[in-house]
């Protein structure tokens, strides 16, 4: 079986810790829980693993966020991975900073890489795993905080918070998504 574990984000070392960066950085710890590395391919960075007798392939687009539906879509063709294989891993101002929660389809809740998803794929049923970045910021200054770095507090529980959004993650492909959400949603 394989699976395709894709985490939103944008190239390059202006973005690299920004909050809207969350799901490179969670795709990086999958792809070092698996100790393999990233390799320069189309449409982005990929990870080529295995995790318990799974094959899983950890990508991070190259594509800027707004078109990595692209990626996506390439990628499933390609390895011919199935939609209910397929998980996005991507930032939420909606959730309280470091909030866990994934569902197995839903909206892209104004959230452009996932609206670019949902329109190349032409479904919102697909998995996504979102990380809560709060919405702590004054009103007009939304593309500034999401596209800013994590205050000292953020920084300091990153790590740990990362920890578990990639256990979350290999859950999702050992033991599938409903008992994923029940382990981990919330926590």
């Amino acid at each position: 079986m394989k699976y395709l574990i894709v985490g939103l984000g944008n190239k390059g070392p202006e973005y690299e810790n920004t909050r809207h960066n969350i799901g490179f950085k969670v795709a990086e710890k999958i792809a070092e829980t698996l100790e393999v590395p990233f390799n320069t391919t189309n449409f982005g960075w990929m990870a080529d693993g295995k995790y318990k007798g799974r094959r899983v392939l950890v990508l991070k687009p190259d594509t800027y966020m707004n078109l990595s539906g692209n990626a996506v879509r390439y990628w499933m063709q390609k390895e011919n991975i199935p939609l209910e294989n397929v998980l996005i891993v991507t930032d939420d101002l909606a959730l309280p900073f470091g909030t866990l929660r994934m569902k197995g389809k839903g909206s892209d809740a104004g959230h452009n890489g996932l609206k670019n998803i949902n329109e190349v794929l032409q479904t919102q049923n697909y998995a996504r795993l979102r990380f809560g970045i709060s919405s702590d910021f004054s009103e007009g200054r939304q593309v500034d905080y999401v596209l800013g770095t994590w205050n000292e507090e953020e920084t300091e529980k990153l790590p740990e918070r990362i920890e578990k959004f990639t256990k979350a993650s290999l859950s999702f492909v050992f033991a599938g998504i409903s008992n994923t959400m029940s382990a981990f949603n919330g926590k």
